[in-house]
């Protein structure tokens, strides 16, 4: 049978993207669907337009230290709408960008929600288009508990990047990458942010020790922590909000945004995914008000129920990062249509945290390394104040620790808490990446005075 396309993609995101304009090196006809603006998650409300945020919340305490080596520094304010709209202006710049690439590589795109009729047919508006196959790449969403006011009164980091002027007091549920960021990023920029946790810390699954330096830092820069317990309902209170605290010795807080950052769930819905026997794996975020969220299977080659059908990013059950999702489409795209099969490796994914202190880790944590290798794990660690900070006095530290088997001498992992940790460690990756040895980083020699140094010299 012939089909209109060879490749119908479903979604322009990172992992959407990436697999179009692979597939169409190789000389495929591919389409892609999108119904909002072209980019996804990542460029329009997610890790692109958040660290623009990053970089403005770090102006203050530059500001601050900068005296400590002598620059006099008047008053200085944040125009808020300059601010919002520049970074609106950014995005939009960004996603007009990845349409001429998608024309550049001969990506037709087509306006509009995607939903399958059948294992070979998109339907997109009133119009249908058959392929060889499809690619499903339509990402996830935040998800908002259903308590009592949550709905009415709350914002996720969808509607963050558009708020009108800056909050005087935020308050943030959810303790993991956006929910730690955005209490970081919004206490740089001058306001009073509360952060509450239904567990002890926040990013669970990171390794302890960074865990906790995070926290300290956080801390340290006024970031009030509330662990242990939940929203359990939001009202209006004259211009704010007032949020009851499940722990009923604490007062009831009074904010005037109240930020949701309690999980993301896979897009699903609508898809017409029944259509064409594409099976959902089960999950659930944990927690009152949560409902269970589905994710589409997949094999190790991206492949759904049905053969001819695949799925990427973050409408699977797999690390939902950026980077992993470009790298699960590429290798689709090699594999069916690049006459190079190959299995997109989930192991050993760098990944950073954008908080105040900033974090980055590769490989296991100590706890999962002791629970894999046991006492044979041997650890090396480091705290220090960075240079930077000694001439304004300034109580910032910085924490690295790395993680070796001792049988082997392999490093199992790298983590890092402080200034520039990203940028660090993805080199620091490579090295774990090609498993090198503790002796391998002890053998090079560090840059003087830097901060990576200490990679190379912790004994």
């Amino acid at each position: 049978m012939a089909y209109d396309y060879d490749l119908f993609v479903i979604g322009a995101g990172s992992g959407g993207l990436a697999a179009s304009k692979r597939a169409a090196s190789y000389g495929a006809k591919v389409a892609i669907a999108e119904n909002d603006l072209v980019g996804g998650t990542c460029v329009i409300r997610g890790c692109v337009p958040k660290k623009l945020m990053v970089y403005a919340s770090h102006f203050p305490a530059i500001f601050k230290e900068a005296q400590g080596y002598g620059w006099k520094v008047g008053d200085t304010s944040l125009d808020w709408e300059h601010f919002i709209t520049s970074i609106d202006k950014e995005v939009r710049r960004l996603s007009q960008l990845h349409i001429s690439f998608l024309e550049k590589a001969g990506v037709e795109l087509i306006s509009g929600k995607g939903k399958i009729l059948d294992p070979h047919t998109v339907e997109v508006g009133d119009k249908k288009y058959t392929a060889d196959k499809i690619l499903i790449a339509v990402g996830g969403r935040p998800v908002k508990p259903d308590m009592p006011g949550f709905a009415e009164y709350g914002i996720t980091s969808n509607e963050i990047f558009h708020l009108k002027e800056k909050p005087k007091h935020i308050a943030i549920i959810g303790a993991g990458y956006i929910g730690t960021e955005f209490a970081c990023i919004m206490r740089g920029l001058g306001c009073e942010v509360t952060q509450i946790t239904r567990g002890q810390k926040i990013l669970k699954g990171f390794d302890e020790d960074v865990r906790d330096n995070i926290e300290a830092g956080m801390k340290n820069h006024g970031i009030n922590l509330i662990r242990n317990n939940i929203v359990k309902q939001v009202e209006k209170n004259g211009n704010g909000l007032k949020l009851t605290l499940s722990d009923e010795n604490l007062a009831p807080l009074n904010a005037d945004v109240f930020l949701i950052a309690a999980g993301r769930a896979p897009n699903v819905e609508n898809l017409g995914l029944e259509n064409a026997g594409v099976n959902l794996i089960q999950g659930s975020i944990e927690g009152p008000g949560y409902s269970t969220m589905n994710a589409i299977a997949v094999n190790e080659y991206s492949q759904t129920s049905q053969e001819n059908i695949y799925a990427v990013g973050d409408v699977t059950d797999r690390i939902n990062l950026t980077p992993v999702a470009i790298g699960e489409g590429r290798a689709f795209a090699d594999s069916e249509f690049g006459n190079n099969r190959r299995v997109f490796s989930h192991e050993d994914v760098a990944t950073a945290v954008f908080s105040t202190p900033e974090a980055a880790t590769v490989g296991l944590t100590e706890e999962q390394a002791k629970g894999k290798y046991g006492d044979n794990v041997k650890i090396f660690k480091t705290s220090f104040r960075p240079m930077y900070y000694t001439l304004p006095g300034a109580d910032e530290r910085t924490m690295m620790k790395l993680i070796v088997d001792s049988n082997t001498d392999k490093v199992l992992g790298a983590h890092m808490v402080g200034d520039d940790a990203a940028e660090i460690i993805q080199g620091i990756a490579i090295a774990v990446k090609m498993g090198a040895t503790k002796k391998d980083f002890d053998a090079t020699v560090g840059i003087h005075p830097s901060a990576a140094e200490e990679f190379v010299t912790m004994r």
